[in-house]
């Protein structure tokens, strides 16, 4: 964008509704971090602090990580957007297999209200139990001898399900109002700004390793460089497309007929975008907690296997790697077959006249974009696996600090393209509005004239 077109959007107000939406956002960052900080009643905060302490290194990281930090503090906003997001994953589910669930989303806007309005009750319904099974381990839980709660029974329980169940909705409505009102995708921006929150203290505590000599000096420069390093690939490939070749039909015009231009359709590498991670994250997190709740050290019979498993579902062991990889690669190829239909675009491009070179309209081409569609998606499924892991073996066998691992930057990374992405279309929009306002107005004047005249 030129300097005169900022200028003409400047004046003519456009830059101030962008501005705003940008201020909104902010706006709600600094409420959901002041939540994130507000601790369930009946808590004490310097031992429920010590307590993560004593498990760092274990899947609470990763859980606490998605919550901004909130579930260190125990705060109301400790389960974050999880369960509204486990919640969508089994009403996507529902969509793509249940008949009634597919007609329901064929009715437009109302069938996707509804189908909103059934997924914040399924939210409300997951929040709740993980709720109980925080309330229930927390009681049973001490830090150097001291309670981690200052009342127990029957009403620590409820207090902390109703609190906790409470700041899971809030978020739920804060980014839902974020996306609205704001720019981006508003649960995405919430688990990035939880993400973002945490960077200082993980740079400081890298800082603090290496003055202490715990980490050498070559070594912190190549954290460093690998950081670079996965943010420029992740940039790389978010930015790949194969570009499928489409060709239209001659058209005549008069005693002419004219080759119509040939165009492309553009095929992202990684059309699941960071939604695989985030799926498999909160998948596989929730039955580990649950086996982390039912197991401790003492427990016998079905509890010790329950936390024999949970032992194993900690980063690093080969049960939670190949679960891992499993889980990005079938939600890789679940997603992309939810939002992309070769059959729709197929059948677009035969009402429009256009076709591939090579491949006849219709069904044809449907299971050739069908094909394309399918290596692509393998190609970024194995990109985001690799993204994901391998940073996290610096995390297992180095002790970084777990905002530096594959998933975070990635989040981190997806969400700023997605965010930098919908500013230039606001912009361009807001653009093209002007222009055609101002060819309105000079038409519009122009015919004035002539009528004086």
């Amino acid at each position: 964008m030129s300097r005169e077109q900022a200028a003409a959007l400047a004046g003519s107000g456009k830059l101030k509704e962008l501005w705003s939406r940008i201020g909104f956002v902010l706006a709600a960052f600094v409420v959901y971090r002041i939540g994130t900080h507000i601790p369930v009643p009946g808590v004490d905060p310097i031992a429920i602090s010590a307590l993560f302490e004593q498990n760092r290194g274990s899947i609470l990281d990763v859980l606490n990580m998605f919550s901004g930090g909130a579930l260190s503090r125990l705060s109301v906003m400790a389960l974050g957007v999880m369960p509204y997001i486990s919640a969508s994953i089994i009403m996507q589910m529902l969509t793509a297999v249940e008949p009634r669930m597919k007609q329901i989303k064929a009715e437009g806007e109302a069938g996707r209200r509804k189908i909103q309005k059934w997924t914040k009750y399924a939210a409300v319904v997951l929040a709740t139990f993980q709720a109980i099974g925080v309330a229930s381990t927390v009681q049973a839980q001490s830090a150097n001898g001291v309670p981690v709660t200052l009342i127990t029974g029957m009403q620590f329980t409820i207090i902390c399900v109703l609190a906790l169940v409470a700041g899971t909705m809030f978020l739920v409505w804060l980014g839902e109002q974020i996306t609205e009102r704001g720019i981006g995708n508003g649960m995405s921006l919430i688990i990035f700004a939880g993400i973002v929150a945490g960077l200082p203290s993980a740079i400081g505590g890298t800082i603090e390793l290496a003055n202490s000599g715990e980490f050498q000096p070559l070594f912190v420069v190549f954290l460093l460089v690998a950081v670079v390093a996965v943010t420029a690939f992740v940039v790389f490939v978010e930015r790949g497309q194969r570009r499928l070749t489409v060709n239209y039909a001659r058209q005549q015009r008069g005693n002419k007929v004219m080759q119509a231009p040939s165009s492309y359709f553009p095929l992202k590498m990684n059309m699941a975008g960071v939604i695989p991670p985030i799926f498999a994250s909160s998948i596989i997190l929730f039955p580990a907690s649950l086996v982390g709740f039912f197991g401790n050290e003492s427990a016998t019979g079905v509890a010790g296997v329950l936390r024999d498993i949970s032992t194993k579902m900690q980063p690093g062991e080969l049960l939670y790697t190949a679960l891992y990889i499993g889980m990005i690669l079938f939600f890789a190829f679940f997603y992309t077959a939810l939002t992309f239909d070769p059959k729709e675009i197929a059948e677009n491009l035969k009402k429009q006249g256009a076709f591939v070179p090579g491949i006849r309209p219709g069904q044809q081409t449907a299971r050739y974009i069908d094909g394309v569609v399918s290596k692509l998606t393998l190609v970024g499924a194995i990109y985001l696996a690799i993204v994901c892991l391998l940073p996290e073996l610096l995390i297992v066998n180095y002790n970084v600090p777990f905002y530096f691992g594959g998933t975070s930057l990635l989040i981190i990374v997806v969400v700023i393209m997605d965010l930098m992405g919908q500013v230039q279309s606001h912009l361009m929009s807001q653009q093209y509005e002007s222009l055609m306002k101002k060819t309105n107005l000079t038409g519009k004047s122009g015919s004035g004239r002539k009528r004086r005249r």
